[in-house]
């Protein structure tokens, strides 16, 4: 920690309380602190597997929870309550990965605790024993040496500290959690073999320090957090993220407990929370899930196994815009390509040298010409390696794609699961029209909305809402239970999804996946599967 400099002391040092915009820049500070660490924590990620993503985790669910709370009036960002609800609900709504789901339940904590005012000493002993209380339960197997073991030895410290004033009780906690934290090795086997700490407890130890920069009103300059790894763990196949509501949570946890490993649930009631699992069934977990209530958000993402080869043998690899589309993609396990005006077929031949696979899955997305996919597919034999390409006609079609993909399967048998997938799901896109003219679905005006399904422009609209309502009843005609929307962010601000949900009439349980495209050629890309 710097050293205190008085003239520039925080109100929460001299009046003992943390209030909203306080607890709004400290948010803020840890946002800023677990960026500009987040590599250095993914580096000493091992456990449960070595996927190198916990600071990545933990950054984006903070960031997540301060986006929530900046959407507040200025008159609630001085409410500790209100920010402190705010922050709870934006991480647990973002929580990803084991650590984002542990931080989910602190901020809840946090926000129980400040339910009646601002918070000052005995508030965060309090909030640290509801966030212990709430991991506990939101981790099924909990496992020492983990963000866990710091999280209890925090909460045992500052309930044995006999001043409870704010300054000295996040002190504590700090003092704490940096012991705990240097113990983790000694506690489990994968991080000593490893040579390092744990990568979620390590994250944990900065949302501390944030804390107390804030209510000393000091800046913090950290050293290196460490050692990397070499990459041990535990054998993982897929990791599955999702946010139910409208559920029995116990029962929940009692039905998928079976099905894999890390399974935590961060609830923000007794009915809905953020679901996160490791298992190699994510199909029954998906299934076991809507069997039980609504699903938002689902996320699949392919972990490393040790039982594994460290190098690739096979590449998925995909054509898409530059922006979060491409990073979508890429959390999905994919190495992106975006045209950038040169010869894409060549980009895609480098790509595939430098993996140096044997096998490669393309994923075109109606990017390329039939010219550029015969000419890579040539290329592809000239350097050894064997490609696939799948007929995913829009970038929607290469997400359900995605979804399916097994890299344990054979590639013959990877590439048909994956075919099938691209191929059930029915898709349109809206584009706006340029000139007024008469199309085979009506005349339009410059400016109207233009829905394409397949080859056919079926459907000619005055608005994004009304086309985007209209051409997702009409595929969902063909049954289907997931609507996926790629969103500009145009058709962001004009779509009302609770509006498009509602009027769907019978079919309003269908689960809609919504994500920021900005970038992509049309203005919304739809898939229903």
């Amino acid at each position: 920690m710097g050293v205190v400099d008085y003239a520039t002391m925080s109100e929460s040092m001299t009046t003992g309380t943390l209030g909203g915009q306080g607890l709004i820049n400290w948010a803020s500070r840890a946002v800023s602190l677990l960026s500009q660490h987040c590599e250095e924590i993914n580096a000493l990620n091992v456990f449960p597997v070595p996927d190198a993503d916990t600071g990545s985790n933990m950054t984006h669910t903070m960031e997540s929870a301060l986006d929530e709370a900046r959407k507040l009036s200025p008159e609630d960002q001085a409410d500790a309550a209100r920010v402190t609800a705010a922050l709870s609900a934006g991480a647990v709504r973002g929580a990803r990965g084991n650590s984002g789901v542990v931080l989910s339940q602190v901020l809840r904590g946090i926000a129980t605790a400040a339910a009646s005012g601002e918070l000052d000493g005995l508030a965060i002993r309090e909030s640290l024993n509801l966030a212990l209380d709430m991991v506990l339960r939101a981790i099924v197997d909990p496992v020492d040496g983990t963000v866990v073991t710091v999280l209890r030895a925090t909460v045992a410290a500052v309930n044995a500290a006999e001043d409870t004033s704010l300054v000295a009780q996040v002190a504590t906690a700090v003092d704490a959690a940096r012991v705990a934290l240097q113990k983790t090795p000694s506690q489990l086997e994968v991080l000593r073999e490893a040579g390092v700490v744990d990568a979620g407890g390590q994250g944990f130890v900065l949302l501390l320090e944030a804390l107390a920069d804030e209510v000393n009103g000091t800046e913090w300059s950290a050293a290196a957090l460490g050692t990397s790894h070499a990459g041990h763990g535990v054998p993982a196949e897929l990791e599955v993220m999702f946010y139910i509501s409208e559920a029995d949570i116990d029962q929940l946890t009692e039905q998928l407990s079976p099905l894999g490993n890390s399974l935590l649930i961060a609830r923000d009631s007794e009915t809905s929370g953020q679901v996160h699992i490791h298992s190699r069934v994510a199909g029954q977990v998906i299934e076991e899930a809507i069997a039980h209530g609504k699903l938002e958000d689902l996320r699949i993402e392919v972990l490393p196994s040790a039982e594994q080869p460290p190098t690739l043998h096979r590449l998925i690899l995909a054509i898409a815009p530059a922006g979060p589309i491409a990073k979508l993609y890429q959390e999905a396990g994919a190495t992106v390509i975006s045209r950038t005006g040169g010869d894409i077929v060549s980009q895609i031949v480098d790509t595939v040298r430098r993996a140096a696979v044997d096998e490669v899955i393309l994923l075109p997305n109606g990017m390329l010409e039939y010219g550029e996919l015969v000419n890579a597919e040539l290329a592809s034999h000239a350097i050894d390696s064997a490609m696939n390409i799948l007929p995913t006609a829009r970038l929607v079609s290469g997400i359900a794609a995605l979804a399916v993909h097994d890299p344990g399967q054979p590639l013959a048998a990877d590439t048909y699961a994956m075919a099938e997938a691209a191929g059930s799901m029915r898709t349109a896109v809206l584009t706006r029209a340029d000139k007024s003219m008469l199309t085979q679905a009506g005349a339009c005006s410059k400016g109207d909305i233009l829905v394409t399904s397949g080859a056919e422009l079926v459907l000619v609209s005055e608005s994004i809402q009304d086309a985007t309502e209209q051409i997702v009843l009409r595929l969902l005609q063909g049954g289907g239970e997931l609507v996926t929307l790629l969103l500009t962010d145009a058709a962001g601000a004009a779509l009302d999804v609770d509006k498009l949900r509602g009027s769907l009439g019978s079919r309003s349980g269908v689960d809609i996946m919504v994500y920021p495209a900005e970038g992509i050629d049309n203005l919304v890309e739809i898939g229903v599967e």
